[in-house]
């Protein structure tokens, strides 16, 4: 690239500005000696280390952090946490398959609100009629989830019915909720172990 010479205009215009300025003297607004490093180290010199009297001892390890995320436990794991309400003997057997229920009800397929109609109408009928021992079905569900940042549960009726029969008005007519044996269902299944009528 070639340099363009400055028009008649543009030199008068130029010797206009370089008039009116004055040269600054850089020695008033700056003195370099006073940043130089050397300026500093003279003014403040560093203490020589005395190797003889150095501590040997490392400080301690710190302590490794604790996690303070407590995570719910699953469905089975609260299931089985939860205190036994009934006989510990018939609660034995009721666990291991062997007490055969004597109703039950098939909740596959249903949304949530036909779902907990369904259930609601069952526990209740089944109480007033005498029965102790009924099987509740939900299946063990489907992977919704998609991966995304809100995690999707594993089985949502699987989830709700104990949440169901733990509120009112079937709280006070059950006794006891545990996951069937694999004999009824296993995990998409639940023993509900109802109170005498009165």
């Amino acid at each position: 690239m070639t340099r363009r010479k400055l028009s008649a205009d543009e030199v008068a215009l130029w010797r206009k500005v370089t008039d009116k300025t004055e040269a600054l003297d850089q020695r008033s607004t700056f003195d370099p000696e006073a940043y130089a490093p050397q300026a500093r180290a003279k003014d403040h010199p560093r203490p020589k280390p005395d190797f003889g009297k150095l501590n040997t001892q490392f400080p301690p390890k710190p302590e490794p952090r604790k996690n303070t995320i407590h995570l719910a436990p699953s469905l089975p794991d609260q299931l089985r946490r939860a205190p036994v309400q009934m006989d510990q003997k018939t609660f034995g057997k009721m666990t291991r398959g062997k007490i055969k229920p004597e109703g039950r009800i098939d909740l596959h397929g249903m949304t949530l609100d036909r779902a907990h109609a369904a259930l609601t109408k069952f526990i209740l009928s089944g109480h007033a009629s005498g029965k102790r021992l009924v099987l509740v079905i939900t299946g063990k569900g489907k992977n919704r989830d998609e991966g995304g940042p809100i995690p999707v549960r594993f089985g949502v009726l699987r989830h709700q019915v104990p949440q169901w029969l733990s509120a009112p008005p079937l709280a006070s007519v059950v006794m006891q909720v545990s996951e069937a044996h694999i004999s009824h269902g296993g995990g998409g299944a639940y023993y509900v172990y109802l109170r005498r009528r009165r």
